[in-house]
């Protein structure tokens, strides 16, 4: 049943944004890079030279900082086993970490990764980005939050939607460029979302990449996207991927 899900909802999103007359736009690869199979990717975004990742999987979350070039973990934090860690963000010289249902949300030092502070959050949490003024945040369904980072209260929310209808499974998240960029959890495919209104404004179709990678095990679906705005760089990658991939958009015709 899983794999027959993952095989038709994309074919049923494409549709619908096609209908709608939302682009479409395939990939190309411009560079790889080597990620850990057993990396259970939930939040990841690049900082200062560094890739920072969080991961999750009760008694296997941790957040890392990692070098792009070759994998290697410069520094990691493991999170207490009964978390399940989720999506990562910062803010000046803080970075944030969701957990999955705890009603957690974990406040660090940039720099040393200590715990600076926690927060309450109400709902699940899935994604985590940060626009320069809010947090923003998935849980899943189809709204997004978005959150003062100075106590972490929701200021407002946004439905996204796609065709009229509302789009579910919103996961990892990324702002660029005043878009928002959201993985679609059980698809190979990247939402490009308006902050405003929620309006779908493209759909990145990423389905090539499944047979340029192995993986290190089952629920190894695309999950991540990090953005490097001093080169303009794209990097996704998925949960248990072996790789990681600097890519451009190609709009389909």
């Amino acid at each position: 049943m899983v794999k027959l899900f993952r095989y038709f909802l994309p074919l049923l999103f494409l549709a619908a944004c096609a209908q709608a007359d939302v682009p479409i736009y395939d990939i190309r690869v411009v560079n790889t890079y080597p990620h850990s199979t057993n990396a259970f990717t939930q939040g990841l975004l690049f900082h200062d030279g560094y890739l920072y990742e969080g991961t999750g999987r009760f008694g296997q979350s941790s957040l890392s900082r990692i070098n792009l070039e070759d994998g290697a973990v410069v520094q990691n934090k493991r999170l207490a086993n009964r978390y399940f860690g989720e999506g990562i963000a910062i803010v000046d010289q803080r970075i944030f970490q969701l957990t999955w249902q705890s009603n957690i949300v974990f406040e660090y030092d940039l720099e040393t990764f200590a715990n600076i502070e926690s927060h309450y959050h109400p709902t699940e949490g899935w994604g985590l980005t940060y626009d320069g003024s809010h947090l923003i945040l998935s849980d899943g369904s189809s709204s997004l939050q978005f959150i003062d980072p100075k106590g972490f209260q929701v200021v407002r929310e946004v439905d996204v939607t796609v065709y009229d209808q509302p789009l579910p499974n919103l996961n990892e998240l990324e702002y660029i460029d005043g878009e928002v960029w959201a993985n679609v959890w059980m698809t190979n495919e990247i939402v490009r979302i308006d902050p405003a209104d929620g309006k779908v404004l493209g759909i990145i179709d990423l389905a090539m990449l499944q047979g340029l990678t192995t993986t290190g095990g089952s629920d190894d679906v695309l999950n991540g996207i990090a953005w490097d705005p001093e080169q303009e760089r794209i990097f996704v990658t998925g949960k248990l991927w072996a790789d990681l991939f600097e890519i451009e958009l190609v709009l389909r015709e």
